[in-house]
């Protein structure tokens, strides 16, 4: 297996990355990682002013995957996630949902004990870890790692965890990977503007998928396929996530499921979730079941 140092970051998504590892399709690989604050938050008593704000949302990579070519499709399997033993939040001033009421910078160091995340020695939060920065190069202009689209990026996506395959673009040969901003746990929405943001590891499994059409990003779990869209409005974001779902339903079964059709099964099984609506575009991802998948001979 190998192993990338939480200290071989980038800023941003960009195909002018230099990688900092070659793999093999197929290859086994530890991301370690920052968390959002590149770790400069060291205590509740940090100066808001002392953060280097160019230095947030890094990502662990780029990883280069042998014979990944512009066309293909990345699967990345996320075989397990470690994190820290505890975890920052952040808000105030024009931060998150609430920062224009909000009259101070506050943050929070949450201890993460016994599988529980601990806030303010109250309440207990069962951990969900799951990675908000996820993504490969674009084939265009970079884009910060602050910001999802269809390169994946910041999607703040909460079923992007362990066990999860996660399907991206190749846009640039190699793909260049990287991924960064852990979460222990987080609420759909990202409403104050964090999770609990923690440094950890991941571990992922790589694999090249040539000749196939998928709309991207797409993740799958045990149970369900997820449309991932971001937009900059949430309007915006929903109808990018159900055209791409019908899409993929239309085309997978053929066309014998026309576009009413696959619209009218959406409206009956499908979950429409908010992702995040914090960041510089707002993310949805559209839950299906995968009985119905199976049910339409839909093997993805």
């Amino acid at each position: 297996m190998y192993r990338i140092k939480r200290n071989q970051i980038v800023y941003a998504m960009s195909a002018l990355n230099q990688p900092v590892l070659r793999v093999e399709n197929g290859a086994t690989v530890l991301f370690e990682t920052c968390d959002c604050f590149e770790n400069q938050i060291k205590s509740v008593d940090t100066e808001f002013e002392a953060l280097d704000w160019n230095r947030i949302n890094p990502a662990t990579g780029p990883v280069y995957i042998e014979g990944a070519q512009p066309g293909d499709i990345l699967e990345v399997k996320i075989e397990h996630i470690e994190i820290a033993d505890h975890g920052v939040m952040m808000t105030g001033p024009d931060l998150g949902m609430l920062g224009d009421r909000l009259s101070k910078n506050v943050i929070r160091l949450i201890p993460i004990r016994d599988s529980k995340a601990v806030y303010e020695g109250r309440v207990e939060l069962p951990l969900k870890p799951m990675i908000g920065v996820i993504g490969t190069a674009p084939a265009g202009d970079p884009v910060a790692c602050g910001t999802p689209g269809e390169h994946g990026g910041n999607m703040d996506c909460t079923i992007i965890g362990e066990g999860t395959t996660l399907y991206l673009p190749v846009n640039v040969p190699g793909a260049l990977l990287a991924m960064g901003d852990l979460h222990a746990a987080m609420g759909d929405g990202e409403v104050s503007v964090c999770g609990l943001e923690v440094q950890g590891e991941v571990t992922v499994t790589i694999s090249v998928l040539k000749d196939r059409q998928l709309p991207l990003p797409l993740a799958k779990t045990a149970s369900s396929m997820y449309a991932i869209a971001s937009a900059k409005t949430l309007d915006e974001a929903v109808l990018d996530a159900t055209r791409n779902l019908v899409g993929l339903l239309t085309t997978m079964t053929n066309g014998t499921l026309n576009e009413y059709d696959a619209v009218n099964l959406l409206s009956l099984t499908g979950n429409l979730q908010i992702c995040q609506v914090v960041d510089p575009l707002k993310t949805v991802r559209f839950e299906l079941n995968l009985q119905y998948l199976q049910q339409l001979g839909i093997t993805l």
